[in-house]
């Protein structure tokens, strides 16, 4: 039988999520990272979820139901570019990731959080939601599809699997990304609709480090815990892992 102990322990732990930031980062790296914390997670190696805060190197990215017939120029083209388009186990259809863009990663129990899908998608939602709103936007959720919008204009994109009862991949918050890459496809396999940004709302650039600030802090209201911050080597240490980069 479970002590009073490890009762109290397992308590304290769905109340503090860890959090990381990281650098301009190459997908790959943060995709493969994510699947040894998943792991971690699933084998109660990790005993706390966790959240990966990071922006990208350019890449396009393909979902679940995502397919090349959603890009509008040729592949060609995009090879000259030097963006790479890389198929994941997301949900969702293409879109595109690049500096300027804040990129959250959750990988969250969702069982032991008492979370079901829908819910925590919601959440993530509301959390874009209330960090444009600290800025004066006034972004909704939109029931062409799920993310945060601004009429026909999309804001932030949300993307997520589970893998055992454990959530990863996450929210894509459009800051002060470049818009144009967004124009070669139809994102998230939407025609007719254009993509946003907090810059292109407000007119003028925001600072990525206080965006983050917030996004932290909403999400530490909506799902009401605390976030503690962690490098990835004390991480990696405290686990006895190869994480595959300490930065």
């Amino acid at each position: 039988m479970e002590s009073n102990c490890n009762r109290r322990e397992s308590t304290l732990n769905r109340k503090k999520w860890l959090c990381v930031d990281l650098p301009v980062t190459e997908y790959r790296e943060a995709w493969d990272l994510q699947h040894k914390l998943v792991s971690a997670r699933n084998s109660q190696i990790l005993h706390n979820n966790i959240v990966l805060f990071l922006e990208h190197v350019p890449v396009f990215t393909l979902g679940r139901r995502g397919g090349l017939d959603n890009l509008t120029v040729s592949e060609d083209f995009l090879e000259k570019t030097g963006i790479s388009v890389i198929h994941v186990e997301r949900g969702g259809d293409i879109t595109y990731h690049g500096p300027g863009q804040l990129v959250t990663y959750p990988i969250i129990d969702l069982r032991e959080s008492g979370l079901g899908v829908l819910d925590f998608v919601t959440a993530l939602e509301e959390i874009m939601i209330r960090t444009a709103k600290d800025w004066g936007v006034v972004a909704e959720r939109n029931p062409m599809n799920r993310g945060v919008w601004i009429e026909n204009k999309k804001l932030g994109s949300i993307g997520i699997t589970v893998r055992r009862g454990v959530s990863f991949h996450g929210i894509a918050f459009n800051v002060n990304v470049a818009l144009e890459p967004f124009d070669w496809i139809n994102p998230c396999g939407l025609k007719g609709i254009r993509m946003t940004s907090m810059e292109r709302e407000l007119s003028h650039p925001l600072s990525m480090h206080d965006i983050r600030d917030a996004v932290k802090r909403h999400m530490e209201t909506v799902f009401g815990m605390k976030l503690e911050m962690i490098t990835l080597a004390e991480l990696a240490a405290q686990m006895n892992l190869d994480l595959g980069f300490q930065k």
